[in-house]
C-alpha cells in the first residue's frame, strides 16, 4: 500500500468517528480563544504578561517586543486572524497553518527561558494545531508529494461511528502526562515569575546559598539565564555545621 493510500485510509477512519469530530471542534475553539485573548492585548498596544518583571528572561523579551512598534501589533493581528479562521470549518486548515508556526515559536521560546506561564500550555497548543492540520489532511494532501489525491467524499453526520476511540484518548492523556513530567523533572531549577517564588524551590535543600544567588542574578540583576545558571552550578553546596 502506498503512503498516500495509507494516509487516506487513516484519515477516513478518523473522520468517520463522531468522538473525534467533537475533539476537533473543541480543539479549534480552545485554540481560537487562546489567540484571540493574547492577540487582542497586542493589538490594543498593551504589554503581554504585564505583571512579569522586566528582569525576568521572558520579561526582557516581552518588553523588547512591546517596543518594536507595528511589528508587535502585526503579531497580534496574525494571532487574531488565525483564531478567526479556526472558527469556520471551511477555513480551519488555513487558520491552523498560520497558527502552527506562531505557537511553535512561542513553545520554543518558553522552554528556552523556562517561562512557567506557557511552558505547559504552549507544547499542548502546538500538538493541538498539528492535530487540526492532520484532521484536514484531505485538503492539505493536494500540495504533498505523496501521489495523486483521493476523491473519497467526507462521511455524512448520519454515517459517523459512535465507537469511543479509547486508544486515541489514552494517547492524548499519556502525551499530556509526559509533557507534565518533563516540565517537572526536565529542569532542575526554574527562574519562576518572582524572586520569592524562585526561592521556594531551594527550601530544605543544601543549595540555598546558590539558589539565593541565582534568584538575585535573575530577578534583581537581570542577567541572562545562561549566565545565572553557570554561576549557580559553580557555587558550592551549603556548608553544614557539624557541631
Amino acid at each position: 500500500m502506498s503512503i498516500s493510500s495509507r494516509l487516506d485510509q487513516l484519515h477516513a477512519e478518523a473522520r468517520g468517528n463522531r468522538w473525534l469530530h467533537y475533539f476537533a471542534n473543541f480543539t479549534r475553539l480552545a485554540l481560537a480563544f487562546g489567540f484571540i485573548t493574547s492577540g487582542t492585548v497586542k493589538i490594543i498596544g498593551e504589554r503581554f504578561a504585564s505583571g512579569l518583571s522586566v528582569n525576568h528572561p521572558m520579561g526582557q523579551y516581552l518588553e523588547a517586543l512591546h517596543h518594536t512598534g507595528f511589528y508587535y501589533t502585526f503579531i497580534g493581528y496574525a494571532q487574531v486572524l488565525a483564531a478567526i479562521l479556526l472558527l469556520f470549518r471551511r477555513t480551519v486548515l488555513l487558520g491552523a497553518l498560520i497558527y502552527f508556526p506562531i505557537i511553535l515559536n512561542i513553545c520554543i521560546l518558553s522552554h528556552a527561558v523556562r517561562f512557567e506561564g506557557s511552558i505547559l500550555t504552549s507544547p499542548l497548543m502546538v500538538l493541538a494545531s498539528l492535530f487540526l492540520i492532520c484532521w484536514n489532511y484531505d485538503k492539505l494532501k493536494h500540495i504533498l508529494p505523496f501521489g495523486a489525491p483521493g476523491t473519497n467524499p467526507p462521511p455524512k453526520q448520519s454515517e459517523l461511528s459512535n465507537k469511543f476511540p479509547a486508544r486515541f484518548f489514552a494517547g492524548v492523556v499519556a502525551t499530556v502526562a509526559v509533557i507534565i513530567l518533563f516540565i517537572q523533572f526536565g529542569f532542575d531549577i526554574m527562574p519562576r515569575n518572582s524572586s520569592k517564588d524562585c526561592m521556594t524551590q531551594f527550601e530544605n535543600t543544601n543549595r540555598t546559598t546558590a539558589g539565593a544567588q541565582f534568584c538575585d542574578c535573575i530577578h534583581n540583576q537581570g542577567q541572562p539565564l545562561d549566565t545565572c545558571l553557570v554561576e549557580y552550578y559553580q557555587t558550592p553546596d551549603d556548608v553544614v555545621d557539624s557541631k
